[in-house]
């Protein structure tokens, strides 16, 4: 029954489908270790997200990635500042850098901050009419003060594809993680 429905087709032309050429799939290799850059949306001076990212950016060395990690303090508002700001310069020199990124943000009010939706605004969305983030991989994280939602991992994912990133669809949202720091701190 299954090879009748697979060969049974007289609306489509054999003479169309090819079998796959899996030497024309993969392209050249990478003679270089994974780019990932590493966004967080918190300013706070003990900042969950920014902790997570760095445990994140341990992981990706230790699985052999080169990392970058972009610190947000001082990048103007968009709007509010000149794209040739030394800021918006750094992260859009990085954001071309990379080769996936890590954007990990708190939950505010129901949502993603201003300051992680700041870093995604300032990175730019044509260069030469070519989507400089298309094709990067993204994965998103959030943190949680206590909220049972995915309200920012969901806004940034949505962000991500619309930037036309592939988008990890697996999320992860950290609940209160002072209470685990504490409790291992003794």
């Amino acid at each position: 029954m299954t090879d009748l429905l697979v060969t049974d087709l007289p609306n489509l032309d054999d003479r169309c489908f090819r079998p796959t050429d899996l030497a024309r799939l993969h392209g050249p290799r990478s003679t270089h270790p994974p780019r990932v850059l590493l966004l967080y949306g918190s300013l706070r001076p003990v900042s969950y997200s920014r902790l997570l990212t760095m445990e994140a950016e341990r992981l990706l060395k230790r699985l052999g990635s080169e990392t970058r990690v972009y610190d947000p303090a001082g990048l103007p508002l968009p709007d509010d500042g000149p794209a040739d700001h030394p800021k918006v310069a750094e992260l859009r020199e990085l954001s071309l850098w990379s080769e996936a990124q890590v954007w990990t943000s708190p939950e505010r009010h129901g949502a993603m901050t201003g300051v992680m939706k700041s870093l995604i605004d300032w990175i730019p969305l044509s260069v030469d009419s070519v989507r400089p983030t298309q094709g990067r991989t993204l994965a998103v994280m959030q943190v949680s003060g206590g909220s049972q939602s995915f309200n920012a991992v969901n806004q940034m994912r949505v962000l991500g594809r619309w930037m036309r990133m592939v988008t990890i669809p697996t999320s992860r949202r950290w609940r209160k993680p002072f209470r685990s720091s504490a409790r291992t701190a003794g």
